[in-house]
């Protein structure tokens, strides 16, 4: 049995005595670390720089043309209503890449090092939401460039940036479902294997790429459901125009909820695992 196992019950009366100062102090140290290693291995953020340009030019003009006439104008209707819904698409990609990076960790030893310190444990996965929230910025303002180069039309900037939070703090609850798969898969293949199979129904049975109304009655309902289709569809609301209010209050209880479940799963899982 590991020391980390062994000690578990000690480090969280140790942790109790931590003051909310010293745990700020830690995230901040911990960010300030992630910082350092993305600076000394800046492939590390070709996802985030490249996802957004790949999937918008994709997007555009691979299906601008014929779905855009299904809503009633050509290519450039449908940049106006696919940029705003690849902002919730591009939340989740960097939401998923938190397991993976967070298992390589594990798999390199640091982890074990980061649970052997007098630190707060849920300061070192809070620090690491902090800096994929950094990333999900960088990615975000790209996707914003590129659909402006395509012609996407920003007439409401408020609505913008309140999007752009939005589609932040829907992300981070997604990473506390990344944090424990992360803690609990086998290696960084198994994460990212399993976060294809969560991601893959979610963006496509959504309405982050086209309108639900042509879909069949069975799918229709699972996008009724689909947290992605009413964070798009409040962006979209948001930016461009249209009705805001339920899909904004579902988005945040979606929010809410995932947070409230998985974060304490995920600092349980960190501090126990062997």
């Amino acid at each position: 049995m590991s020391t980390a196992v062994i000690d578990a019950p000690l480090a969280a009366k140790d942790e109790a005595r931590i003051s909310p100062r010293a745990h700020a102090r830690h995230i901040g140290a911990l960010v300030r670390r992630n910082l350092l290693w993305i600076r000394q291995d800046p492939e590390s953020m070709f996802d985030a720089i490249l996802m957004p340009v790949v999937f918008t030019l994709l997007f555009v003009y691979v299906f601008g043309g014929s779905i855009g006439q299904s809503l009633g104008g050509g290519q450039d209707q449908y940049v106006q209503y696919v940029v705003p819904g690849l902002m919730a698409m591009t939340c989740m990609n960097i939401a998923m890449a938190v397991g993976t990076g967070f298992n390589e960790d594990f798999q390199k030893g640091v982890m074990d090092r980061f649970r052997t310190l007098p630190i707060g444990q849920g300061s070192v996965l809070f620090a690491k939401i902090v800096v994929e929230l950094m990333r999900m910025l960088v990615a975000t303002a790209i996707l914003m460039v590129v659909g402006v180069l395509v012609g996407f039309d920003i007439t409401n900037w408020p609505g913008l940036f309140a999007s752009v939070g939005l589609s932040a703090l829907f992300g981070s609850s997604l990473m506390w479902i990344f944090l424990v798969l992360g803690v609990t898969m086998k290696n960084a293949q198994s994460v990212q294997a399993m976060g294809f199979l969560v991601l893959m129904p979610l963006q496509f049975g959504s309405s982050i790429f086209s309108p639900t109304q042509t879909m069949p009655g069975w799918l229709q309902n699972f996008t009724d459901y689909n947290p992605l289709s009413s964070l798009a569809d409040t962006t979209r609301g948001l930016m461009v125009g249209g009705p805001v209010t339920h899909d904004l209050w579902v988005t945040l209880g979606w929010t809410a909820a995932l947070t409230l479940v998985m974060a304490p799963i995920a600092i349980h899982k960190f501090r126990t695992k062997s």
